[in-house]
């Protein structure tokens, strides 16, 4: 009865309201009809026409603009950066294309009334300061990539390349505008200012992309990777220093003017250093948890960051100089900076970047160029640039000692420019230096330095690459086991469980530990310390097996794809990854996988039209999260799941392996176990559910030679001995298919409770 007497009071509130209101907008739009009548006001336009003219003036209004702007925005530069990466070039050029290509130069070229409506002139602005708080931002990261320990620990053959570099290209600049001085430069523009500002444009590197490239390679372990980010370190230093001074005497009008604005300069960056710094550091230092940072810390450091933009804008250096040292004083923490620049990279670089990128193309116009001698002289900076960045950085690396190849590698990162570049002349075009001729000539050049480091590293490795000896006697090729792990401790469980399969074959195998960081494209601070905290247990097991290993360490956007195309790359013949989540439920196969039991027995004819069905069904009925279903389904060799359930600390206690057999695919697990017996003092327990014995020679050819290594250490039971909870507990690991694990589970699921510690392949 209470619950018809709630429904018929709402029912009642609601009719009563509504009726009133009814009444009220009738009588409203009768007096409104009358006054219209009096003053020959009558409306005798349609509804329809009312709605046109309502959508036309919403989409015309400024929110509406600057919303579509966006989206059109970010879908070019991840369009354009997703084709740049399948090519092989950083996304960053991706990106500078998109902007181009929503520019005057093509859009507004060929479609001018889409690009007036999409960004009509009166909207530029709104862009304009999106973009300048996106570059804050960037710089702001920028500045705490800067690890100055690492500059000052590294800094002598590096500062000689740095700073050779600089002043060959800062001279061929100065010359490039003696050359274009008068024809190519507005009437008002002093040469000094126009000459310091092109040598700074010629010789600037691009620090966060260059970072990139060299984990990329994977050589930023090595004295190489090392002395190039120390290099474009010093040069983003070096570089914006005299920046912040070529400014400052644009504004002043002279050089004697502009003295003042330097002192001002100095005393703000010692401030910044003596006295923000340590204040920050002790903010830092004061936080309770190395997790997270309260809100009232975050006010007060992003309160620096804009206090010190605005600083460095009021005294005349631009507000990116004062975002950029802001992020040099933060403290050097490194889980502190990690998580900082988690709170701010994302909208930074995902969204108000592109913008930035955007807006250099909208004011970037190509068909300026428009004479073949334009063209000419485009090439002629374009050709300067790559020769003085490229052999002033190769030429000094090989004076301190370098090799050619390593020279030439360190000229060819030296020579990217990337997003940096673009930083640099938006600044000259907003200060009048350059005009939109040079500003085109420009753009072109940082986009073609850029996109050629990733080719020219190519090339380079090809012209030093060593030829094989051809009468070289032919070796066993090595078994290469690729071992991908989350956390340092799964990564020492991993090592040993590879271990057990090579234990006495390590001369001809080899073992290669990786490790991926999830990451953004341009955070690279802290990256050697997180490397050695991750491996210190892995290097700690691999001294107590006498087993050597590969360490392999990147920063990477997708961990799971990424490492399915490393292990398909490097050829491996075994992928051995651990999972992570918990495995104690009634039904994990449901919880695993999201999907209900329909959909984990689809029908065979319905996975055949899918593709591959064994493919397919590896993906769908595996007892994995979705990065381990990826990295199976992506991958092209063999894969080991490691579900850890509590395997004994130490390691040496993984004596009794059980090894069921409920799929008629399962001989490949033969030779999985016969590695085990050749290798591993263990007793194998095969659980030959189905009588794969007697169906497939293969497998008991296998099975003949585990019996004819040890035969006390192996025993072999049909389906007639029932297999429970107390059996499994004298087990220390289960080896077993996908398939079989997936078939033993539908039998007996709480038998999953009791199970120990597993070793899930897929063939």
């Amino acid at each position: 009865m209470k619950k018809y007497k709630n429904l018929v009071f709402y029912t009642s509130i609601i009719g009563i309201f509504s009726v009133l209101i009814y009444i009220i907008v009738r009588m409203g739009r009768h007096n409104l009809e009358a006054k219209q009548n009096v003053y020959g006001l009558a409306s005798t336009s349609s509804a329809w026409s009312d709605f046109i003219r309502h959508l036309t003036d919403d989409l015309a209004a400024p929110m509406a603009i600057l919303l579509l702007q966006i989206v059109v925005i970010l879908l070019a530069v991840r369009i354009f950066g997703w084709l740049c990466q399948k090519i092989g070039q950083p996304t960053v050029v991706g990106e500078i294309l998109a902007g181009v290509v929503l520019g005057p130069s093509l859009l507004g070229h060929y479609f001018p009334m889409v690009s007036e409506f999409i960004f009509p002139v009166t909207s530029l602005e709104n862009i304009k300061f999106l973009s300048q708080i996106g570059l804050i931002l960037f710089m702001f990261i920028v500045g705490m990539e800067l690890n100055l320990k690492t500059i000052k620990s590294r800094a002598n053959n590096a500062l000689i390349i740095s700073h050779t570099s600089i002043a060959v290209s800062f001279t061929l600049g100065v010359f490039v505008a003696y050359y274009l001085f008068g024809q190519f430069t507005h009437q008002n523009t002093i040469f000094l200012p126009f000459a310091l500002f092109m040598g700074i444009a010629m010789s600037i590197a691009a620090f966060p992309v260059m970072a990139r490239i060299v984990h990329e390679k994977g050589i930023n372990k090595t004295p190489l990777g090392a002395t190039i980010i120390t290099c474009a370190a010093i040069d983003d230093i070096t570089a914006w220093c005299l920046l912040a001074a070529v400014i400052a005497i644009v504004k002043a009008g002279s050089f004697a003017s502009s003295l003042f604005i330097i002192v001002l300069a100095i005393l703000y960056i010692l401030v910044m250093f003596r006295v923000v710094r340590p204040f920050l550091k002790r903010i830092a230092d004061l936080q309770s948890s190395n997790r997270t940072i309260s809100k009232s810390a975050i006010g007060i450091f992003f309160l620096i960051l804009f206090l010190s933009a605005y600083a460095t804008e009021v005294i005349g250096i631009h507000a990116l100089f004062g975002a950029f040292l802001a992020g040099v004083i933060m403290p050097p923490n490194l889980s502190f900076r990690n998580l900082f620049t988690e709170k701010i990279e994302d909208i930074a670089l995902v969204l108000l970047l592109p913008l930035f990128f955007v807006y250099t193309g909208l004011r970037t116009q190509i068909g300026l160029l428009n004479e073949p001698g334009m063209w000419m002289i485009c090439g002629g900076i374009v050709f300067l640039a790559i020769m003085g960045k490229t052999m002033g950085s190769a030429i000094a690396a090989r004076f301190v000692g370098n090799n050619w190849k390593d020279s030439l590698t360190i000229g060819a990162l030296m020579n990217t420019r990337g997003l940096m570049e673009l930083v640099v002349l938006n600044i000259g075009l907003d200060l009048g230096i350059l005009t939109p001729e040079v500003f085109a000539m420009m753009v072109v050049m940082a986009l073609t330095t850029t996109f050629m480091t990733s080719p020219l590293l190519s090339l380079i490795d090809k012209i030093f690459k060593r030829k094989q000896d051809k009468t070289e006697i032919a070796v066993e090729r090595k078994y290469k086991i690729l071992v991908s792990f989350q956390n340092s401790e799964m990564g020492r469980k991993l090592l040993f469980i590879a271990n057990s399969f090579i234990r006495k074959r390590q001369a001809n195998s080899e073992v290669t530990m990786l490790h991926l960081s999830e990451g953004n494209l341009l955070y690279q601070y802290g990256i050697e310390e997180e490397e050695e905290e991750m491996f210190k247990p892995v290097e700690q097991e691999a001294r107590s097996l006498q087993q050597n290993y590969i360490p392999m360490f990147k920063v990477v956007g997708d961990p799971n794809t990424s490492t399915a195309k490393i292990a398909n790359k490097g050829e491996y013949d075994f992928l051995l990854i651990g999972y992570q989540g918990s495995v104690l439920s009634n039904n994990f196969l449901g919880r695993f996988l999201g999907f209900s039991n329909r959909l984990l027995h689809l029908p065979n004819f319905l996975l055949t039209k899918l593709g591959n069905q064994k493919k397919w069904r590896r993906m769908l009925m595996a007892p994995l999260d979705e990065g381990t279903r990826t990295m199976v389904s992506k991958s092209d060799m063999p894969v080991g799941i490691f579900i850890d359930k509590g395997i004994a600390k130490e390691l040496v206690s993984v004596r009794n392996i059980f090894v069921p057999i409920l799929d008629e695919d399962d001989i490949f697990v033969g030779e999985f176990m016969e590695r085990l017996a050749e290798n591993s003092y263990v007793r194998i327990t095969l659980w030959d559910a189905i009588g794969l014995m007697d169906n497939s020679i293969d497998f008991i050819k296998s099975v003949r030679a585990i019996k004819a290594i040890n035969p006390y250490l192996f025993q072999l039971w049909n389906n007639n001995i029932p297999i429970g909870a107390d059996i499994l507990k004298k087990q220390d690991l289960i080896m077993i298919s996908l398939n079989s694990w997936k078939e033993l589970d539908s039998r007996n699921p709480k038998l999953m409770k009791e199970a120990p510690s597993t070793l899930v392949l897929t063939n």
